[in-house]
């Protein structure tokens, strides 16, 4: 699929990834952003808007040192580009 469909599969809360990405367990999600109106008044831990993030913490590598994080996450030409984009199961 291509970056429009995917970008409308995280709206509708699925993971979703390229194929052409280097290194499996790789995704991207959707955080939808919170209130400030928290509880305790934590007002320093919340995103209010939406983001997306990329996630590698289940990376298979054989590089011991590879990161393995959650981060915020921008596309690039190539992956706006790109119509390897499939949904996560």
């Amino acid at each position: 699929m291509n970056f429009g469909i995917a970008i409308e599969k995280l709206k509708q809360g699925n993971s979703v990834a390229c194929k052409g990405w280097n290194g499996k367990g790789i995704f991207i999600k959707l955080k939808k952003g919170n209130s400030l109106s928290t509880p305790n008044n934590r007002y320093d831990e919340v995103m209010t808007h939406d983001f997306i993030y990329i996630d590698t913490t289940g990376l298979q590598t054989n590089n011991p040192n590879a990161p393995r994080d959650r981060v915020p996450w921008l596309a690039s030409q190539t992956d706006m580009l790109a119509n390897d984009w499939y949904v996560v199961e």
